[in-house]
């Protein structure tokens, strides 16, 4: 049973059928996850985490994972989504400081469970609770040539208004 702390989304939790048929139970993050997001990041394919940190480095310091995992489910809201016993993928967004209304979102999801729905599933539930959350926008980074993230982001059929520069993409999707 997942300790639930103060402000726990209950109604976040629920069922996925993606469209192999496989069922993935999602719910809110909770800080009892960080122990399985640092396992989860250490052993991500390399192009996992190239794709979701932008070349960047992975972080595993105690401080960015506490921050990642405890959340005020209002401004700073992630999803994981379990399949087949563990965490499959996860999904967050995070208000963009200076910019009202606005918040950053991110995805990454085991390629075992890509090219299912599940990636864009996850953005559809975090953009419908934004949306009660008072978040108007989403932003998102990506590499210009990671086609599934554009493709994602596609497939949630919101209005979204692409800018690249430097192959980097900036994407601004206006939630209902």
């Amino acid at each position: 049973m997942v300790r639930r702390p103060h402000g726990y989304p209950c109604d976040l939790e629920r069922s996925v059928i993606l469209t192999d048929g496989r069922t993935v139970r999602v719910r809110p993050v909770v800080p009892g996850d960080a122990n399985a997001l640092v396992h989860a990041i250490r052993t991500a394919d390399p192009a996992t985490l190239r794709a979701r940190f932008l070349g960047g480095a992975a972080p595993t310091d105690r401080r960015t994972i506490r921050h990642l995992v405890e959340l005020d489910y209002t401004s700073r809201l992630a999803l994981v989504a379990f399949g087949a016993g563990r965490g499959v993928a996860i999904a967050r967004y995070e208000s963009v400081p200076d910019q009202p209304g606005t918040a950053e979102v991110a995805v990454a999801v085991d390629p075992a469970w890509r090219r299912v729905g599940l990636a864009t599933a996850l953005v559809r539930l975090l953009a419908e609770a934004a949306t009660a959350r008072g978040i108007t926008q989403f932003t998102a980074t990506y590499f210009a040539h990671n086609v599934d993230v554009a493709s994602i982001i596609t497939g949630t059929g919101l209005i979204h208004l692409p800018i690249t520069r430097s192959g980097v993409v900036d994407d601004s999707v206006t939630l209902p």
